[in-house]
């Protein structure tokens, strides 16, 4: 029998060998390709570390749009502070300028009551430039408080004295304005000085 025989035992030994041999080749060729992928993946990954900055750049880089962000915001506020006052200042002069032709207007009335005698005229001179004033610093959001009469209120009123009412009416009440209280655009500029009846 075939079977018996030592040189077909030995061409089934070498055959088994030849698959070993070749399973072992399979195996080193997967493995080198293995490598070859681990080693590729490392190169691509090396080819991209240069592209991704590194802990240090990142913080020199947010530390420069920091001091950037800072000195633009100080820059900011410097230049709204100046803008503030020069708006202060315009404000002034706007209202300065205004008042010249009030300024005028006394002007000739000392030089024309230098040579008037007439009192009537000179008061109805000092009448028209008061109504002028007050016209023009009532364009400017001027406005004087009616106090008398009205009911004493601390949030417009300074009380310099009380006295006896003479009637129940007049309790609690400025009976006297001392000194008129203003008003600018509906904030008080000046509290009024009343004598409040007790």
């Amino acid at each position: 029998m075939l079977t018996d025989c030592p040189v077909f035992f030995c061409g089934s030994i070498f055959a088994k060998d030849d698959e070993n041999l070749n399973t072992m080749s399979d195996e080193k060729d997967i493995q080198q390709d293995q490598e070859q992928d681990a080693q590729n993946a490392q190169e691509t990954i090396a080819d991209e570390k240069p592209n991704e900055p590194t802990l240090e750049e990142r913080y020199a880089e947010l530390n420069d749009k920091y001091l950037r962000i800072h000195a633009e915001f100080d820059n900011f506020r410097k230049r709204s502070n100046k803008e503030k006052l020069d708006i202060i200042s315009t404000a002034n002069a706007g209202v300065l300028k205004d008042l010249l032709p009030v300024i005028d207007d006394f002007e000739r009335a000392m030089i024309n009551n230098q040579e008037n005698d007439n009192i009537e005229s000179v008061k109805e001179g000092f009448h028209l430039i008061f109504n002028k004033f007050k016209h023009l610093l009532e364009t400017k959001g001027l406005k004087a408080m009616e106090s008398s009469g009205s009911v004493f209120d601390v949030e417009i009123h300074e009380a310099i004295a009380n006295i006896p009412a003479q009637s129940k009416k007049e309790k609690g009440k400025v009976v006297d304005t001392v000194e008129k209280g203003y008003f600018l655009n509906d904030k008080v500029i000046r509290f009024a000085k009343v004598v409040v009846g007790q």
